[in-house]
């Protein structure tokens, strides 16, 4: 079976745009076309769109998903490269993590801090409020 750019587009949550920018960066060498010249995307073709959106995701750069498929392209031989690349990713992933997960904390601080001067600020004006009604 296969599917229109805009089907693909739709079975990924990727624009029409997004697709082909990709495949003119190289990612989707394979991609075939109908014989009016139109895309004609295989459930192969969906998955692999679906990989990359994952990645991209995780900002992985474009140049680092084209090695892969290049690597791809040259056959089973090149699993270990393929795998060196994912697992830099991944470190570079669990680095940006823990980055996020300090400025969490420290965003969680400051709204607990927020919600003590708003606490604090009721608290002083009712104590005013109840003094303008003597």
């Amino acid at each position: 079976m296969s599917f229109t750019i805009k089907e693909a587009s739709e079975k990924v949550g990727m624009s029409s745009h997004t697709i082909r920018f990709y495949e003119k960066q190289g990612l989707l060498p394979l991609l075939k076309r109908d014989s009016t010249g139109y895309r004609s995307f295989t459930e192969h073709d969906i998955e692999w769109l679906d990989f990359i959106s994952c990645l991209r995701k995780t900002d992985i750069p474009i140049n680092e998903l084209k090695k892969i498929m290049d690597l791809t392209i040259e056959g089973n031989h090149t699993v270990q490269e393929r795998k060196e690349i994912l697992l830099n990713h991944k470190e570079a992933m669990l680095e940006k993590q823990k980055e996020l997960d300090r400025a969490f904390k420290k965003i969680e601080k400051k709204l607990r801090y927020f919600d003590d001067l708003e606490k604090n600020m009721d608290e002083s004006n009712r104590d005013n409020s109840s003094l303008l009604c003597e």
